[in-house]
């Protein structure tokens, strides 16, 4: 049941043929277009500079490329075009409402006006190589609690990760935007199918009641779990087969759906029942619970934690083992190409 299931889900991508990035980079020209020569040298870098492995989900002042801070109506305009190529619209409205977040932690920390260390403009556009049809380039759009990488080989998009997204606070408990719960999907859907687990098979999820401090691949350039833990897909029944692709539907849909229908296609090709969903911490779905889950197969690392601020703050990273920044064999094409 679990394998059809998961072919309706990426059936309508089987004749699609390349994935194409068309679009995509001609929306990233059309806002380059739109900044003065400083702005360009400011956002534009090579693809093989060691800046493009650099990515970073905390508060920081020394990110480079162009922030939105910087940005003036139209070329924030060409921004989000650029944005809606690479992700679906619920995504886009997750992107907004976390950085709105940082508005909410400036009043939670009674922080002074001209004090700008939470700010929804300090996200970043980088852009690194020439975005062309017959190009290797990439970008990155990065600021507190955003992280999107995006790799493309000509005509086609190759990937999208490392893609974190965070929230914090978890659930807004006070002020204007109360009750906000901006990763809803990923803590509810956990949880149901945590729940539904059968005593047995809880007792092959839950690998620990202490939850870690942070998701475990971090920020790092390779992402390796050595050694999966917890169950199955295989060990799990049917019904909770299908939760368990409903929780990894809303990682890869945070994509446009072609590039969300490739990931997942790969997954199947990877074998669903190389799956592993992993559970610590707390198994109670309320505030002041740390918890952690993991979903983790052959190519595919997804990490969810929430553990900081009394557990009303949440970490969620998707990472492709074969191919984040695009992969070492599209570095190995794009200086071999230069190298003529």
């Amino acid at each position: 049941m679990h394998r059809s299931f998961l072919l309706f889900i990426i059936g309508c991508c089987t004749f699609m043929g390349p994935l194409r990035a068309q679009e995509m980079y001609e929306r990233a020209n059309r806002f380059t277009r739109l900044l003065s020569k400083a702005q360009q040298a400011q956002t534009l870098f090579p693809f093989d500079t060691g800046e493009r492995y650099h990515f970073a989900y905390v508060p920081r002042d020394d990110r480079k490329g162009i922030s939105v801070n910087e940005l003036n109506p139209a070329q924030r305009k060409a921004l989000m075009a650029l944005l809606n190529t690479a992700l679906s619209e619920a995504t886009v409205k997750k992107v907004n409402d976390i950085m709105q977040l940082d508005l909410v932690l400036k009043q939670l920390e009674h922080r002074e006006e001209n004090d700008h260390y939470r700010d929804p403009g300090k996200y970043f556009l980088t852009i690194f190589g020439v975005p062309a049809a017959n190009t290797i380039w990439g970008w990155r759009f990065e600021g507190h609690h955003v992280a999107f990488n995006f790799s493309a080989d000509k005509k086609e998009l190759v990937a999208g990760t490392p893609a974190f997204l965070g929230a914090n606070p978890a659930i807004v408990l006070e002020g204007p935007q109360k009750d906000k719960e901006v990763l809803r999907e990923e803590t509810t859907l956990a949880f149901d199918l945590l729940h539904a687990l059968s005593p047995a098979e809880l007792q092959k999820a839950l690998v620990t009641t202490k939850a870690p401090a942070e998701i475990i691949t971090g920020n790092s350039r390779n992402a390796m779990i050595a050694h999966p833990e917890g169950i199955r897909f295989k060990e799990l029944s049917a019904a909770h087969q299908q939760l368990l692709l409903q929780l990894i539907n809303v990682y890869v849909h945070r994509f446009t759906k072609l590039f969300a229908d490739k990931m997942l296609k790969d997954i199947q090709q990877d074998g669903l029942d190389n799956l592993w969903f992993t559970w610590a911490g707390s198994t109670v779905h309320a505030l002041g619970n740390p918890c952690y889950y993991r979903i983790q197969g052959p190519g595919l690392i997804i990490e969810y934690d929430n553990t900081q601020n009394n557990a009303n703050h949440i970490h969620t990273i998707v990472r492709d083992l074969k191919n984040d920044f695009g992969g070492d064999m599209l570095l190995e094409h794009y200086r071999a190409a230069h190298a003529k």
